[in-house]
């Protein structure tokens, strides 16, 4: 790959980064390929719940941030080799039940002319920290 292109990924997942932050539901889809696919850290299938297509992602993006209103994803780190890039971060978040989530994980991403095709987010699972 050359370079330029992957610094152009790079720039794309420290723009997608910076938007889930600020919970901004327009940049973030505007990284995303219209048949883009949203895994998410939970669910009951395998690979967790599965959005597919612009429309399902944007509800699913929009559901966890309406879910979780503080959410944060902190201390990313990305790495881009051909079609596929990593980022890596601490998930800090307020549950609807009050109790506090800290924890790591990472994004395994697909890239399509560009964008972002496959968005497969994985975390580790911990007991909640105390409300604070």
């Amino acid at each position: 790959m050359p370079e330029s292109e992957a610094s152009e990924l790079l720039a794309l997942m420290e723009r997608f980064a910076a938007a889930w932050n600020r919970h901004d539901i327009d940049t973030l889809m505007s990284c995303m390929h219209p048949d883009g696919i949203y895994e998410a850290s939970t669910g009951a299938d395998r690979d967790g719940e599965r959005f597919s297509g612009a429309s399902a992602v944007r509800e699913g993006y929009q559901a966890l941030l309406d879910r979780m209103p503080d959410a944060q994803w902190l201390d990313a780190r990305h790495f881009v080799a051909g079609d596929r890039g990593v980022t890596e971060w601490t998930f800090t978040a307020t549950k609807p039940n009050g109790a506090r989530m800290e924890t790591d994980g990472c994004d395994l991403l697909t890239f399509r002319d560009g964008l972002i095709v496959r968005k497969s987010s994985l975390r580790k699972i911990r007991p909640d920290l105390p409300a604070g």
